[in-house]
């Protein structure tokens, strides 16, 4: 079945629908990993989207259920050069197209994926459209203006609280769209962890008395979190805190920093940072739209993009207080950064 996309600049391009064949509404982002499509898809930091892959050839390996970070796919829509139907891979167990059917997410493939990844690297991300009809120029105008993402940590975080049993240091975790990688990260140390979804009291969350608090993951806007903001004013100096990605955000503006939207965001398995302290280069995994602009008074950067010299990680000068921008826990990408949950256990 024929399909388009449709952007809010008015552009055009012209496709196959595959998945779901149900018209969607999202923020066009694209992602410049070579493999790791499903890890993708079930990101929950992508709650909202609908991603592009610049990877040419998608589905080659197929779907397992095994190599999931959530327990179903959060895109809004998913939109490649060429998929491919016959994967070929001893893990696989279904082809993506049965994947995506399954989880009531539509796909188009056929376009030009590198002219699309150039439009928004010029023009910056933008909410867009798939649908296999053809739509008045007054209705798409009414879903673009009519799509919002704010309550996306929401949608995403555990209903409730959960422990993961370990022989190891304790730790409170905050879901807001946490990777299972993150977890299964922990657990290989041997950490107990207690998962408590994005709004919880910091009473509730000390009454446990963790070791540490780990600050997830997630999508959407800090800026939008005014109440997480509030509740982790409450915890700073009470327990050591790491945050990743969206918890790194969350702790600048905690601290007094400043947060910000990049013109088309980080998202990929191959983004160079320099760790400031070791001296060293690591090709990290990163899936962000936002960052930090301006570092609190009380914090060091420790992190830089090698890309573009935004802030990638700071470190808090007096209290155990650390975080970075990108996801140690990678899946997919390279095990370079890894080390930083290592950091976390040795502070504690």
């Amino acid at each position: 079945m024929k399909a388009k996309l449709i952007l809010e600049n008015g552009m055009t391009f012209e496709g196959k629908a595959f998945g779901n064949l149900e018209d969607t509404v999202g923020e066009v982002v694209f992602n410049t990993g070579m493999t790791g499509y499903q890890e993708v898809l079930t990101d929950p930091s992508y709650y909202g989207q609908i991603v592009t892959m610049t990877y040419p050839l998608i589905g080659n390996y197929g779907i397992n259920l095994e190599d999931i970070e959530s327990k179903n796919p959060k895109v809004k829509g998913f939109i490649v050069r060429e998929l491919c139907n016959d994967p070929s891979n001893f893990r696989c167990e279904m082809n993506l197209e049965d994947y995506l059917k399954q989880n009531n997410i539509i796909g188009i493939q056929g376009i030009d994926t590198r002219a699309l990844t150039k439009i928004l690297r010029n023009s910056g991300t933008m909410k867009g459209i798939i649908a296999t009809e053809n739509i008045h120029e007054d209705e798409i105008n009414e879903r673009l203006r009519n799509f919002c993402n704010k309550k996306a940590v929401q949608s995403v975080t555990v209903k409730e609280s959960y422990t993961l049993e370990g022989n190891g240091k304790h730790i409170a975790v905050l879901d807001f769209g946490i990777k299972q990688n993150i977890l299964r990260s922990f657990q290989k140390r041997g950490c107990k962890l207690t998962i408590f979804p994005a709004n919880t009291c910091y009473e509730e969350i000390l009454k446990v008395n963790p070791d540490g608090i780990f600050l997830s993951n997630g999508p959407g806007d800090p800026e939008d979190l005014e109440e997480v903001i509030e509740n982790l004013k409450m915890l700073i100096g009470k327990k050591p805190i790491v945050g990743i990605c969206l918890g790194h955000q969350l702790l600048a503006l905690t601290l007094g920093g400043e947060t910000g939207k990049l013109k088309f965001g980080h998202r990929g398995c191959n983004h160079p940072v320099k760790d400031l302290e070791e001296n060293k280069i690591h090709i990290t995994s990163q899936n962000h739209g936002y960052v930090v602009t301006k570092l609190p008074d009380n914090m060091i950067m420790t992190h830089v993009s090698v890309n573009d010299g935004t802030c990638e990680g700071m470190r808090h000068k007096n209290l155990p207080i650390f975080s970075v921008q990108y996801h140690p826990e990678a899946c997919p990408g390279p095990f370079d950064a890894n080390y930083i949950f290592d950091k976390f256990l040795e502070m504690l």
